[in-house]
């Protein structure tokens, strides 16, 4: 099974190279690394230049959502994935995935789990995905689109394509869109992923800030109604599947002192608590 992996880039050559290795050293699996860049000037053209591993493509775009777009628009895998910078696949991420979809043919799409590390690497928190629910989407986004898998037909037979007028929930927008079209969700409980709070993360700027409440004054009324029950629902059910338990784990990852090697790090008081995301909520 191929898999084809979109990156989405403008002036994230800092983040590029980790993102690009993080990929590359996946075993097991055949993949394609499609790089979209928004022809960026602070070298990212040069590594692209000198970089074997990925397919690029430098061109004006509308944003990051139409950079993935036409990335996934040229894609030739049987399943799809998108990768921003500053993200990162943990070792043997891309193989758990194929093996699922490859056990659950009538699954359209998979979920999976997250580790949100600091700029250094240092573990933050985890994020366990649930499988989304289209009323509780309204309240909480269970799933971070570094651990969002998806067959091809999803995106080129069915047509589900990020809606470009949006600049940092269009992630939130497509999964909607995936749900009220019909998309068979599945959920794989394994870390797969690692996203990384640079301080600078689009959908932790303002305009996610203000995106976010776009994107509640749109819920139903009744919806804004039961918020706190839906809130509930979502702690229960990430209590159910041991997200408040975890005992301590390592991981591995890429970090900027060590741009060519993966380091192990460890999670010495795992929590689900993601401090910065709570403050922009």
């Amino acid at each position: 099974m191929r898999i084809s992996i979109v990156t989405p880039s403008f002036r994230s050559a800092q983040w590029l190279p980790l993102c690009i290795a993080s990929v590359a050293d996946q075993a097991g699996v055949v993949i394609e690394h499609i790089i979209q860049d928004s022809c960026s000037d602070d070298g990212t053209q040069e590594i692209l230049a000198r970089e074997k591993r990925v397919r690029a493509f430098v061109e004006k775009d509308q944003g990051m959502y139409d950079a993935v777009n036409r990335g996934l628009a040229r894609a030739e895998g049987e399943v799809l994935a998108y990768l921003n910078c500053d993200e990162q696949f943990l070792p043997g991420a891309l193989k758990a995935v194929a093996d699922y979809f490859q056990a659950h043919p009538e699954i359209d799409a998979v979920v999976s789990d997250t580790i949100v590390t600091d700029a250094a690497g240092e573990y933050l928190c985890h994020r366990c995905a649930l499988v989304p629910g289209k009323y509780q989407m309204w309240v909480r986004f269970p799933v971070l689109t570094c651990a969002l898998f998806l067959r091809r037909r999803v995106f080129q037979e069915m047509g589900i394509h990020c809606d470009t007028t949006w600049r940092a929930l269009g992630d939130w927008v497509w999964v909607m869109e995936m749900l009220r079209r019909g998309v068979k969700f599945g959920l794989l409980p394994e870390m797969t992923s690692i996203f990384t709070d640079t301080g600078d993360n689009l959908c932790l700027r303002p305009t996610g800030v203000q995106e976010r409440a776009r994107k509640w004054a749109m819920a139903p009324a009744w919806v804004r109604l039961m918020k706190h029950l839906f809130v509930l629902q979502y702690r229960l059910q990430l209590a159910a599947r041991g997200a408040m338990n975890r005992k301590p784990f390592d991981y591995s990852l890429y970090t900027l002192q060590s741009p060519g090697q993966r380091v192990n790090r460890r999670a010495l008081h795992p929590t689900s608590f993601w401090e910065r995301r709570q403050q922009t909520a």
